[in-house]
């Protein structure tokens, strides 16, 4: 079957954190404020309206007690009679009606009468009450109750108006939604002011990080400042570029070094190689020295391979970290060393010699100051010494290796640990010259340093400390 063409899926468009967080503002700012505002504006018109259906019910039952206790008439309850104010307060109409549900002494506005209003008129129970709800007049709301005098002798009707309580709520409710708008215009300006002065500096960082990406180079500074999370953001990105630049300085020195290294043995194996093509002309000792030749370069080239794969990939940066006894490490080192060399070593351990670490890489570090000093102490007759040492502080540990070779001139002391280094008197001995180079790479790995000095009497004294923990990623060397 032919292969059907498929359309290509548009990109999502991105949207800018900042944007987001503008947005989000806004939208939260705009839910509470609507929230609130409905909140409020009922509660406020509740507790309007509560209060005037209260002072309605008040005013009817005054009313309701007036003709309960005394005997009155529609003309106790007339506009011209001394004392009607008392049932009369602000925004309520009074209209009193006749026996026959005549209006007597109108209300102003005139309130409507109905069939019902006038049966209270002609109710023999005085106190006897009938309510209407939402009468209109003319262009206005009331609330009307018509409460019997008894015996026949007509009705009080007592309304009140709640028209304009309704037109100021409305009024509060307009208000309110404005306010409501202008909090939410507000909010969303300030949460994009904010966003703004929150993402600067991440706007900052996401350029130099597209920078790196896009020029691949590793020294740009990231111009990131404060105490904050974005700041300790910017200052760990900045160590990490710092890292990596490292990390590829050293790789790139590594290779060239290697190169440089491998050059001369590879160089010598091509030789003595060429020479097997006439093999068969030599003389039976110049055949063993080719084949003593080919066999030591052999091992030289194998165990520069090896050192070299060694600080390539980070000393084992793989292996777990666990307690570590040094003095346990150096014992076995020891009795290797004893076998491989047949030189006397001596061990002295003091004080807590147990450290967090990774036992293969410091077993590695002690073995290279052995092979070392047994290396450039061949012919000497006193014991090679290893010290172990704890100090005061926990978990810090000193290992120094000392010897009675030739010593190490002054101006060596401060390049043996670097990489390839061999100083003059030692170019001639076997050895790659990265022995010491891991020592210090795993020194630092374990949050230590390396050291060396002349030992009184003749011979060096060379080790390291450990102590501090791990360091992530230290003394990788790459």
């Amino acid at each position: 079957m032919g292969r059907r063409w498929l359309p290509d899926r548009p990109r999502p468009k991105l949207v800018s954190l900042r944007t987001t967080f503008a947005v989000s503002f806004a939208a939260v700012t705009a839910a509470v404020t609507i929230l609130v505002g409905i909140m409020s504006y009922n509660s406020a018109a509740r507790l309007v309206r509560v209060d005037q259906q209260s002072v309605f019910t008040q005013v009817v039952q005054d009313v309701r007690g007036e003709v309960r206790q005394h005997t009155m008439g529609p003309e106790d309850f007339s506009s011209s009679r001394p004392g009607h104010d008392l049932v009369r307060p602000a925004r309520t109409d009074v209209q009193v009606l006749g026996a026959q549900g005549q209006i007597i002494d109108h209300g102003s506005p005139v309130l409507p009468v109905t069939s019902r209003d006038r049966a209270m008129a002609l109710a023999r129970t005085a106190g006897e009450v009938v309510e209407h709800k939402d009468v209109r007049v003319d262009a206005d709301l009331f609330r009307i109750a018509t409460v019997s005098l008894g015996n026949g002798r007509g009705a009080v009707q007592v309304a009140q108006e709640f028209s304009d309580t309704e037109d100021l709520l409305r009024a509060l409710q307009q208000r309110t939604l404005i306010l409501m708008a202008a909090v939410v215009v507000a909010a969303g300006l300030f949460g994009w002011w904010l966003a703004r002065r929150i993402t600067r500096r991440l706007v900052i960082l996401t350029s130099a990080a597209e920078d790196v990406a896009r020029t691949r180079q590793l020294g740009i500074q990231v111009p990131v400042a404060g105490l904050d999370e974005v700041g300790r953001l910017g200052r760990a990105f900045d160590r990490m570029l710092g890292r990596l630049a490292q990390s590829e300085e050293d790789q790139r020195r590594l290779v060239q070094d290697a190169g440089h290294e491998l050059r001369t043995p590879l160089t010598s194996l091509r030789t003595n190689i060429s020479l097997l093509r006439r093999i068969d002309e030599l003389p039976p000792a110049t055949r063993e020295d080719l084949v003593a030749d080919l066999s030591q370069e052999a091992r030289e080239l194998t165990d520069l391979v090896n050192e070299l794969v060694d600080l390539a990939a980070g000393q084992s940066d793989s292996e777990p970290p666990q307690r570590v006894d040094l003095a346990d490490l150096a014992e076995d080192v020891v009795g290797l060393a004893r076998r491989r060399t047949g030189r006397e070593i001596v061990l002295h351990t003091s004080g807590d010699t147990t450290t967090d670490g990774r036992p293969g890489m410091l077993q590695r570090a002690i073995s290279n100051l052995v092979e070392n000093a047994a290396k450039f102490d061949r012919d000497g007759k006193a014991p090679i010494e290893i010290g172990i040492m704890g100090p005061a502080r926990p978990g810090t540990v000193r290992v120094e290796v000392r010897d009675r070779g030739p010593g190490i001139a002054e101006g060596d002391l401060v390049r043996i640990f670097d990489r390839f280094y061999r100083a003059a008197d030692a170019r001639s001995l076997p050895g790659s010259g990265l022995g010491l180079s891991i020592v210090r790479e795993v020194a630092m790995a374990h949050g230590g340093a390396p050291f060396a000095f002349r030992r009184e009497g003749g011979g060096a004294v060379i080790g390291f400390t450990v102590g501090g923990g791990i360091v992530p990623g230290g003394g990788s060397g790459t």
